[in-house]
């Protein structure tokens, strides 16, 4: 088998699906990207058996064949040359791949593309079609807020709900909890799934910057997703969500509106001198005065900050992990946010204020008990 292309664009496809391979010590094909030519066009995959990703272009090329090739080496030797036609010659006895580019040569050993684990397909498949800039802003408002515990596997990723009347995106790693809803993208059927965090961050990685339709198909065990020449496929988490919404705090009385700059920068400087383990800050509110403070008693560290902002509610003393509402606002637009909250053991809801009546976004943080100092 033997084929041309060039080194520019093959290296930017093999970077797009890159992420989906494995670096797995039980089935060491996995480091390897599977390459299919038929009729002039060669198909890339990758997986680590729970994700996939392919992607196609056209090379020169008379022949039809498989090959496994080892993706790290290909990819170092791809990144250190220029752009230029490079041909691939595939032994298909012995599986040897030698490399011509220019002045050089450079030979491999890849495995039987027969032995490549079988990228599956979505059979009996439901459908919708979400603009990138959707799904891109889906993914980039709730990942940062998923949970790493694997004990708890459904809060490992994102759950989607399709509904007739808007897609709502919801991520918690119970400290912290995110809800993204859309108004203007919906969905024929009620429908959710939870999607793995791989998969997301490969999405959000390739989804392209112009405003494509993305198509997502979806059944009980997997999604697929299809844009341009990028095909993502992903078994979904099988487990139960949290009912997020019963711990979202309804009556919520005292009301802060700050600047989400000024506060977002205060909050910065306020935890440097926080206590390395709980980056506790105190927020204490009276009347159109916020007073940010932090202290480290171990190393006599201590910093108080004032802001102006709008309050509506009694005087108020809340503790926070700063980590997390820094997390919250650095991950939202709009020049003002509201803090809502009820009382100091009870969680504080962020919420942005802007203008977009397409989006509609709530962050939920838990507070932390205040350490009695003065």
């Amino acid at each position: 088998m033997r084929f041309i292309v060039s080194t520019s664009t093959l290296l930017k496809q093999l970077q797009a699906v890159n992420g989906a391979s494995s670096s797995s010590t039980v089935l060491p094909i996995l480091e390897n990207f599977l390459f299919e030519i038929k009729e002039g066009i060669l198909t890339i995959s990758a997986t680590d058996l729970q994700t996939s990703m392919t992607t196609s272009l056209p090379v020169e090329s008379k022949e039809e064949g498989k090959i496994a090739i080892p993706s790290k080496i290909l990819l170092d030797t791809l990144k250190t040359l220029p752009d230029q036609p490079i041909a691939f010659n595939v032994d298909d006895s012995t599986f040897a791949v030698e490399i011509n580019a220019g002045d050089g040569k450079y030979k491999l050993s890849g495995e039987n593309g027969d032995d490549f684990p079988k990228i599956p397909t979505v059979e009996n498949a439901s459908a919708v079609n979400l603009p990138a800039s959707v799904l891109s802003e889906a993914i980039n408002k709730t990942l940062f807020a998923v949970s790493n515990d694997e004990l708890r596997p459904a809060m490992t990723g994102v759950f989607c709900e399709l509904t007739p009347s808007h897609l709502t995106f919801v991520s918690t790693d119970a400290h912290k909890l995110v809800r993204y809803r859309r108004k203007d993208t919906k969905s024929e059927q009620t429908t959710s799934f939870i999607l793995p965090k791989k998969a997301l961050t490969l999405l959000k990685s390739s989804l392209p910057s112009d405003d494509v339709n993305v198509s997502v198909e979806y059944n009980n065990t997997s999604a697929f997703f299809r844009f341009g020449n990028i095909n993502l496929i992903c078994r979904l988490i099988d487990e139960r969500y949290p009912d997020y919404e019963a711990v979202i705090p309804r009556n919520n009385t005292n009301l802060m509106t700050i600047d989400r700059a000024l506060f977002l920068a205060s909050l910065r400087r306020v935890v440097i001198f926080a206590n390395k383990t709980t980056h506790q800050v105190r927020l204490k509110i009276t009347g159109s005065e916020l007073n940010i403070s932090s202290e480290d008693i171990d190393f006599a560290n201590e910093a108080h900050e004032r802001l102006s902002c709008q309050y509506e509610g009694e005087d108020m003393e809340i503790g926070f992990n700063a980590r997390f509402l820094i997390e919250m606002l650095n991950n939202m637009s709009g020049e003002e946010v509201t803090l809502e909250m009820s009382t100091p053991n009870r969680a504080g809801l962020l919420i942005p204020q802007t203008n977009d009546d397409k989006e509609d976004i709530l962050m939920l943080v838990m507070p932390v008990m205040l350490n009695t100092y003065a």
